[in-house]
């Protein structure tokens, strides 16, 4: 058997569908290599805030979210869909080199509150977007067999990232990891010039699929029509509280997290060290899921058990928190909810989205994964720090952990059953 057979056997796609994976996981590892190079900038930027602070910064990026998402959504509606992750991309990359410019100048309070809020904005942004197309470019079934390996790019692209990071950010500086980053999403420009010519020969759009929209037109709707699709869509509702529940979960530790390294690591540059070793490490584990395990998963025990399995051990991990409230029980607890997020729940929440239509892809997927998404951390961090308020130490926060955990763990086992349904035409 050839070697370019053998692997698309090993990924579980077809050979004429090996180079698209291929390109697809490529154009994650860029996105993420670049992400998670500046992820430990911007959480030594929210401890240079002041820890105090960081749900302002929060509320901060929902309010940024509020205004980018119609303005995106505009655009959106006025470019060719093929065309409009070129747009996106190409502004970002300018926003890098400008973070780049202001770095080599500036190391005040402001600046770091800024890139903080910019950073949460910007990640959302891009991987919202990129996800977007690829549940264009790939057909319902083709997402079903190919999106776990594409994902494991992204982990790729995590793995690589905050290990380079580490080891430049001494010689290169912050602003040079910032302009690493842009070439790297240039990089995922160059991919997605690819997947949108496949898509035409073997993808979504091939000769013999259902009808599609065409990706030359803009998607239809006007800049608040996203909003629009998920109030009408009970489907979608579902899809937003998920992503809230999910969200709420991951703030809580986060908080946490941001306070125990704080204390730890009083120093900058040895807390973007232990960041990046900790997303290092998280990355490495999420890789080995991704490429072993979730497809195994997927194709036997269905989506249910990507969406369901990782709240319940959410939540079960929250419960041993409340019992033994150390560090090692928390940085425990934050690695199975990060593993897990991006080896089983990231992948099976995007093959929802693979079965409907355009606007529903770009324009109501990007309000979720945006202002909804950064609304759950909002509203989540002002809970959190009311109950700090209320209560020492973390026996109620975890135990309200759990409690989202498990709706959480309940919901997705819900939305597991319906993606055939929502993909059938129907408005629910």
């Amino acid at each position: 058997m050839p070697p370019a057979q053998r692997l698309a056997s090993a990924i579980n796609a077809n050979p004429a569908e090996l180079r698209a994976a291929l390109y697809g996981f490529a154009l994650f590892f860029c996105l993420f290599a670049g992400y998670f190079m500046l992820r430990p900038i911007r959480e030594a930027m929210g401890i240079r805030g002041g820890v105090e602070n960081l749900q302002w910064l929060f509320s901060a990026t929902f309010v940024v979210m509020l205004g980018a998402v119609p303005l995106f959504a505009w655009l959106n509606s006025r470019v060719p869909r093929a065309r409009y992750v070129d747009w996106v991309y190409g502004f970002f990359i300018l926003n890098l080199l400008a973070f780049a410019a202001l770095f080599s100048q500036a190391d005040a309070v402001w600046l770091a509150r800024l890139f903080y809020v910019w950073l949460s904005v910007y990640n959302l942004f891009v991987v919202s977007v990129a996800w977007s197309l690829m549940a264009d470019v790939f057909d319902a079934a083709q997402a079903r067999r190919l999106f776990a390996f594409i994902a494991a790019g992204a982990s790729t692209g995590g793995l690589s990232g905050p290990a380079l990071g580490a080891l430049t950010v001494g010689t290169i500086g912050q602003a040079g990891l910032l302009l690493c980053a842009a070439l790297l999403l240039g990089a995922a420009l160059w991919a997605k010039r690819y997947l949108m010519a496949w898509r035409a020969l073997g993808g979504a759009g091939r000769p013999g699929a259902p009808p599609s929209e065409n990706p030359r037109e803009p998607v239809p709707g006007n800049p608040f029509s996203g909003i629009g699709r998920v109030l009408a869509s009970p489907y979608l509702l579902g899809i937003s509280a998920f992503v809230i529940l999910l969200a709420s979960a991951s703030t809580f530790l986060y908080f946490e997290q941001a306070r125990l390294v704080a204390l730890t690591f009083p120093e900058r540059t040895a807390q973007i060290r232990v960041f990046g070793l900790i997303d290092f490490s998280v990355q490495a584990l999420s890789l080995l899921a991704q490429l072993f395990i979730t497809g195994r998963i997927a194709e036997r025990l269905g989506l249910r058990a990507l969406l369901a399995g990782v709240p319940l051990l959410v939540c079960l991990g929250f419960l041993g928190l409340a019992l033994a409230p150390t560090f090692a029980v928390l940085a425990a607890l934050m690695v199975v909810r990060r593993v897990g997020e991006y080896a089983f729940v990231r992948p099976g929440r995007e093959m929802l989205f693979a079965p409907l239509d355009a606007e529903s892809k770009y324009k109501a997927k990007n309000f979720i994964d945006t202002v909804v998404y950064r609304g759950g951390d909002a509203v989540s961090a002002w809970a959190k720090a009311l109950l700090d308020l209320l209560s020492q130490g973390v026996l109620a926060a975890a135990l309200a952990g759990a409690a989202l955990a498990a709706v959480w763990g309940v919901l997705g086992w819900y939305l597991g059953g319906r993606p055939e349904r929502a993909g059938s035409g129907q408005r629910d």
